[in-house]
């Protein structure tokens, strides 16, 4: 059972002060990095110059005859993520249809230098659909781990299920990676969604968990440069939770605001002081230079992550990129979000969003969403609780319906969306998202005002976060104590709204037949304890042809 793509269509790419969302105005931070602290901080490795594959190894975006395949070697101890030094180094590769790797499908091998950071990229084709493979990397007689991966059924193929594990927001301060541990104890993923905040930006000690550490960031200093952001991710990569995940499944990923900076849009973002520390163009490119380097993604059009990837008859899957070409987020709800001539996704990628879903001769249209659809009033949220969401979604604290950094901030684009969607009758849409810390389970009303009269559009799982900081985290109470009294108050003003969790960390399952979607929600239970066990939650599911979410008591 597996999946998937369709090569994307070639869409056209196309200082106003606002107080931060998790952070606070800081002076210029300092980039040089000790080569000490960094490399104590990576996995041991023997007291040798041979190479190393200290940052695990990848697979990613699957095709029906390919996959692109990652690693990072370490070519020498001093060649540190973002150190810019390190002798070139011939790294190979190998495909096998076995894990022993003795049927022997592809193999190659490339020139690893400083100018990518020493990172890897092969793009493997020649590949079977719908097929398991094996890979390894080596260099200078070292072996990288063998990894599993997958490829996606033809497109034409009659597939009967598919099943993807779905996540977003890992904060490293603020805990373990237990939610990627226990999706790689499953053997069942055809994939893995990624749905963005892969890294966070911020400085050591300004966003952890209750305002306390679990495990330090590196570098120290906020992430401006392009060494900096190289850092980071390599940092995130010696997790030995999360390489176990890229072990056993590729991954689908885009991104965010934290792989850039917090409440990032095309000019800005809420936490970057432009000239202080440095300007936004110059730190946009680096964010993504070190993206593309350090993740196995391939860029879509002008070096972004909106592309379109289709598995068989069943599903395709249309992922935005919701940073790159949006408007600055408005000041307040009133007016401003309604102007159609701010946007959140940009003229051009929208146009290739309806043209794709239009066109689409799948079961189900998935969309990876980096930010929550669905509208969301706050209802009649008691001061003490509204204030700390209102922190959290990074909205004035006076008062707000809406959450500006989302589709709820640039409304004609989510009117023109879903517009589309009902006058073209096209049904089984089902929008992925992360972003928000919380679970929902959500229709998507064509107006919200007067649902559930009005017809919903398409669904919504929200998953939420890894390990970043959820409603009870903030207002710092034990956990559940939040949802008990948030959760009926946000069901009874947003109707269209079958379930929200405001409290727990975790993972969702999304498994997908002709007949339903299902998402199963897991939860963790701490995300400070590097053992933290995992349980399943809920499960909701959206019937062939319904548009509307259901719950169902069993996980698949």
């Amino acid at each position: 059972m597996t999946s998937r793509y369709r090569p994307a269509e070639a869409p056209q790419s196309l200082n106003s002060s606002s107080p931060r969302r998790r952070t606070v105005v800081k002076a210029a931070a300092a980039t040089a990095v000790l080569a000490g602290p960094l490399a104590a901080a990576l996995p041991a490795r023997a007291a040798t110059d041979a190479p190393a594959f200290l940052h695990g190894v990848a697979s990613g975006d699957p095709l029906p005859d390919g996959v692109l395949l990652w690693t990072r070697i370490t070519p020498v101890p001093e060649a540190i993520p973002g150190s810019g030094t390190g002798p070139d180094t011939v790294v190979s590769w190998i495909v096998a249809r076995d894990k022993a790797l003795t049927d022997v499908v592809a193999k190659g091998s490339t020139t690893a230098t400083a100018t990518s950071d020493h990172t890897v990229k092969a793009d493997i084709r020649g590949l079977q659909p719908a097929t398991d493979y094996w890979f390894r990397f080596s260099a200078g007689g070292t072996d990288s781990p063998v990894a599993r991966t997958r490829t996606a059924p033809a497109a034409d193929a009659a597939v009967p299920g598919l099943r993807f594990g779905v996540v977003s927001c890992a904060n490293w301060e603020a805990g373990y990676f237990s939610a990627y541990r226990h999706l790689a104890a499953r053997s069942d993923l055809d994939a893995w969604l990624h749905l963005g905040d892969y890294i966070y930006e911020y400085k050591s000690g300004e966003y952890g968990t209750r305002d306390r550490v679990v495990r330090p960031h590196a570098p120290a200093n906020e992430i401006l440069t392009l060494a900096d952001y190289r850092i980071r991710h390599g940092r995130y990569k010696t997790d030995p939770d999360l390489q176990a995940l890229h072990l056993k499944a590729p991954v689908v990923a885009i991104w965010d605001d934290h792989e850039f900076a917090d409440n990032a849009w095309s000019g800005g973002a809420v936490n970057h002081t432009e000239g202080a520390e440095g300007t936004w163009a110059a730190r946009q490119a680096a964010a993504k230079q070190a993206y593309f380097e350090w993740m196995p993604v391939r860029p879509a059009i002008a070096g972004t992550t909106y592309r379109r990837l289709r598995f068989g008859k069943l599903a395709d899957l249309s992922l935005l990129d919701l940073r790159s070409f949006r408007s600055q987020q408005a000041a307040t709800a009133s007016g401003s979000v309604d102007d159609p001539d701010r946007t959140l996704t940009g003229r051009a990628q929208l146009d290739w969003l309806k043209a794709g879903l239009k066109a689409s001769d799948t079961k189900w249209r998935l969309v990876g969403n980096s930010v929550m659809i669905s509208p969301f009033s706050f209802g009649s949220l008691s001061a003490d609780l509204f204030k700390p969401l209102a922190k959290l979604l990074g909205l004035p604290q006076e008062g707000i319906a809406a959450n500006t950094d989302q589709w709820d901030g640039y409304t004609d684009d989510r009117r023109e969306l879903l517009s589309h969607l009902r006058s073209n009758a096209i049904g089984n849409t089902v929008f992925l998202t992360g972003d928000i810390h919380m679970s929902w389970a959500n229709d998507v009303p064509v107006d919200a005002g007067t649902y559930p009269l009005s017809a919903s559009a398409a669904t919504e799982f929200v998953i939420t976060s890894v390990t970043s900081d959820n409603l009870d985290d903030v207002v710092k109470v034990p956990e559940g104590t939040v949802s008990a009294i948030a959760a009926p108050v946000i069901q009874a003003a947003n109707r269209h709204v079958h379930w929200v969790d405001t409290d727990r960390h975790g993972y969702g399952v999304l498994d997908i037949t002709a007949d339903r979607a299902q998402m199963d929600y897991y939860v963790t239970s701490d995300r400070t304890n590097v053992n933290a066990t995992s349980a399943w939650a809920r499960s909701y599911r959206t019937r062939s042809g319904t548009q509307k979410v259901e719950r169902t008591y069993d996980p698949v």
